[in-house]
């Protein structure tokens, strides 16, 4: 009885202590082809829409809003494995292929740019 004691109050602590205190994030879009939707401004510029305000969300749109905050600030701990491999597709597209898109999401999810600056850094092609 004590062990059983010992794991629900271990389990429980180490739930309060993540930074994922749902567990990880939905992966019911992480068969989505974010390589046609970047290459496709028809595809992309809804969803930049959606993360800035400016338009109506799809579904995908919501979860992805409602969370990219969260995962800029925590290196996308609570993202799949399958996310966090697409999420750095999507921010070297940005930071490479459309800066003024990159720009207004980090201007509106991370103003002082403490967590972007990393992405920036590691993402950025090298300019010849």
């Amino acid at each position: 009885m004590k062990g059983i004691i010992a794991v629900c109050v271990l389990s429980l602590a180490a739930l309060v202590l993540s930074d994922c205190p749902d567990g990880l994030y939905t992966d019911r879009y992480d068969n989505t082809n974010v390589e046609e939707i970047m290459t496709n401004d028809r595809l992309l510029m809804p969803y930049v829409s959606c993360m800035l305000d400016k338009g109506k969300c799809t579904p995908e749109g919501k979860e992805l809003k409602n969370h990219i905050a969260h995962a800029l600030q925590n290196g996308c701990e609570c993202c799949t494995d399958d996310q966090k491999t697409k999420s750095r597709v999507v921010i070297g597209h940005f930071i490479n292929e459309k800066p003024d898109v990159w720009d207004e999401l980090t201007a509106k999810y991370d103003p002082k740019k403490l967590f972007s600056k990393k992405y920036e850094e590691e993402l950025r092609k090298l300019k010849a």
